[in-house]
């Protein structure tokens, strides 16, 4: 009967069988899946294509761990023994890289809480270059001379997709990480699954056919191509051309999350959207219902506010629109006319006490006025000058009579003195020659036959002059 073993008592038994049989031991292979945590130690894997190993290098094994030279010789400071055979370089930390072909020189050792065999590097040469990794950037020049990757090729991933295909292992934890983001997020959705193998030298055609049907069926919006982390050989099925080829012609934006964060693949080169991981594609096309609902939030503030604004426009609108109907409405008209009427009334009646305000501070100003020149004061002033003036008038005319009378008189005098008829009474005569009509003066001026008109006090003498005689009476 065999021996019933405990996991931990079988796991150190292997251990101590391994180690004792490969206490030291020389590796060639290709680094991949390097990680550099915060400790300085390095973990990464060695695979040839078809196995992988495990390998820690210890931060003081790197510093401590590094061949010297002696007469030409690269002599290993582990062993003593001369590295001629292998053509490598010693490495630090530092310079180590994904995609190296390097020579591992250690221990095996068991790493008892996982059950997993790892190797504990203590010197590590570089070799060169991989085949995978020559094989790799082959292929990236290859399709980038194509336009496989170029920016104005891809198409932008819908926002919130409805319908997603999802090319993966159905059985692999990258689904169960996707579907577990995506239950958590958007609106809602329908996900079919189109299964494939993810690794393995058949996965890449069946993932290209699994891309095609997407194609043919016509009813995804968006297509995820996602799979778990894993060594470069374990994703080498998206860094082959038929993957790429159908990435390429598919008709649907094509989302890759291939691996980890570290890892990059072809497929993510010709994708047109390439995210971290399986559970970062889930975010990528689906946004956090906190955010939806945050988002709803404030389109409905925003709808309700310009609900608000657009009521209060149209109702400001209306009132505009009531106000200049009533403003045209025939009663409101008349309102405004009688309203005007009532004005220009009021300006009327203001107007006309107005002005008979003024008028009467015009006959005030023009009674005081009468009142300063007609006033009794006035009145008894003009009285006496009017006294004053009437004596004065009354003596100058006394004056002005009697000096008429006088001139009168002297006139009269004289008129009387200057009376041609005055000496008539007398007993003079005046002697008028009929021939020229004037009163003789001088018997010079008659001669004999001359009629004379000799006129005395109380008539008329008719004469004619002769010539022997001056004097002829008749």
């Amino acid at each position: 009967m065999s021996a019933i073993f405990s996991v931990s008592e079988l796991t150190r038994s292997v251990k101590n069988l391994l180690e004792a049989e490969f206490p030291f031991v020389w590796v060639r292979g290709q680094v991949t899946n390097l990680a550099r945590p915060a400790s300085g130690h390095l973990y990464f894997t060695l695979t040839d294509g078809d196995a992988a190993l495990s390998v820690v290098w210890f931060r003081g094994a790197q510093a401590s761990a590094k061949p010297v030279s002696q007469g030409g010789e690269k002599i290993n400071p582990l062993t003593g023994e001369v590295e001629e055979e292998t053509g490598g370089t010693a490495l630090t930390g530092a310079a180590l890289e994904d995609g190296m072909e390097v020579l591992c020189a250690g221990r095996l050792n068991v790493f008892e809480p996982r059950g997993q065999y790892q190797l504990v590097a203590e010197l590590v040469q570089d070799q060169g270059v991989g085949d995978l990794s020559v094989a790799f950037e082959a292929l990236k020049k290859k399709l980038a001379e194509k336009g496989y990757f170029d920016e104005d090729r891809k198409i932008s991933l819908p926002r919130d997709p409805a319908r997603v295909a999802v090319i993966t292992s159905p059985s692999g934890a990258a689904i169960r990480d996707f579907l577990r983001i995506a239950k958590t997020r958007g609106t809602g959705s329908e996900i079919r699954i189109y299964p494939s193998l993810v690794q393995g030298d058949q996965a890449p055609e069946q993932i290209a056919a699994a891309l095609d049907m997407v194609d043919a069926d016509d009813w995804a919006e968006v297509a995820v191509l996602i799979r778990g982390g894993g060594s470069l050989e374990d994703l080498w099925a998206f860094n082959t051309e038929p993957v790429a080829d159908a990435i390429y012609r598919a008709r649907v934006p094509v989302v890759s999350g291939i691996g980890h964060e570290p890892d990059v693949s072809i497929a993510d080169f010709v994708a047109d959207k390439r995210v971290a991981t399986p559970s970062h594609a889930a975010q990528e096309l689906w946004p956090r219902r906190e955010t939806l609902s945050q988002g709803l939030d404030v389109v409905d503030m925003a709808m309700r506010r310009a609900y608000t604004n657009w009521l209060h426009s149209k109702g400001a609108a209306f009132e505009h629109l009531r106000k200049g109907l009533a403003w045209l409405s025939p009663e409101r008209k008349l309102e405004r006319m009688t309203d005007h009427f009532s004005s220009l009334a009021v300006r009327l009646d203001n107007a006309g006490q107005d002005h008979f305000s003024d008028r009467h501070r015009d006959a005030q100003g023009y009674a005081q006025r009468l009142d300063r020149v007609f006033g009794p004061g006035r009145m008894d002033s003009a009285a006496r000058e009017a006294a004053s003036l009437a004596a004065r008038m009354e003596r100058a005319m006394t004056r002005c009579v009697e000096t008429a009378d006088n001139e009168f008189e002297l006139a009269s005098t004289t008129l009387r003195s200057l009376d041609p008829e005055a000496p008539l009474e007398r007993g003079y005569s005046l002697v008028r020659v009929e021939r020229t009509g004037a009163f003789l003066r001088d018997p010079k001026e008659v001669t004999s036959g001359d009629a004379l008109d000799i006129r005395v006090k109380n008539g008329r003498v008719a004469a004619v002059v002769k010539s022997d005689s001056t004097d002829t009476q008749e």
